[in-house]
């Protein structure tokens, strides 16, 4: 990472580049699972370098990184409630929020089935909700859709768009299927820098005259690929 400046607001932004570009490095740094070598990441007032602010930071903060790791022993539910926990809810909280979480990536109905028997898509959607059961207020996502069919990258849509209304989320990815769908804003990241930042409609217009709406963002991202930073 070199020379970023990135602010985040309600609504959903997609960060685009190619493997290796520094997407999870970035989105680790800003769910203080990194540390940055210099510079400052913040929310509101709380900064992730002040050691008093860490805590009450990653409670602001739902992480949902590329691998979601199914606890064996553990049900849907008390998985979800577990995460809460360890973000400093008390027991009867995370339980109760538990629920909520649930409800809000339409797993409410698989809550008492154990986490080692979800498909793929499912428990993506598990890790979405461990991220959302302490309510947050940012939401990272890395590659959530990577390997889901488009049934799964369907509800996955529909899941951001509901998600992004009272929520900041950021979705790490090098696909651009959907980014019209989904996203207000998107952020193209090549080698640690930022290529490009703005609204959907503004990078959209980056794409040759001509070319059909189902090819624009990937035309786009092809021409802002092809500069130098």
């Amino acid at each position: 990472m070199d020379g970023l400046s990135l602010s985040f607001g309600h609504g959903a932004t997609v960060l685009l580049g190619p493997n290796g570009a520094g997407k999870s490095t970035l989105l680790g740094i800003a769910a203080s699972a990194l540390r940055p070598a210099s510079g400052h990441v913040r929310i509101g007032g709380l900064d992730t370098r002040s050691r008093k602010d860490v805590k009450e930071y990653r409670r602001k903060v739902g992480w949902l990184p590329q691998q979601v790791k199914a606890v064996a022993g553990l049900r849907v539910r008390e998985q979800v409630a577990h995460a809460g926990w360890l973000k400093g809810m008390s027991r009867v909280e995370a339980w109760k929020a538990s629920r909520r979480a649930l409800d809000q990536v339409d797993l409410a109905d698989l809550s008492t089935r154990r986490t080692t028997e979800l498909s793929g898509g499912q428990k993506r959607r598990l890790g979405i909700a461990q991220a959302l059961v302490h309510s947050a207020e940012v939401v990272l996502m890395d590659e959530p859709t990577a390997g889901l069919d488009p049934a799964q990258r369907a509800t996955f849509r529909d899941l951001v768009a509901r998600l992004s209304s009272t929520v900041a989320i950021v979705v790490s990815t090098h696909q651009t299927e959907d980014l019209a769908d989904i996203y207000q804003s998107v952020v193209v990241l090549d080698k640690g820098h930022v290529k490009h930042q703005g609204e959907v409609g503004s990078f959209l217009d980056l794409a040759p005259a001509g070319t059909s709406p189902e090819r624009k963002a990937e035309a786009a991202y092809a021409i802002i690929c092809t500069v130098e930073v």
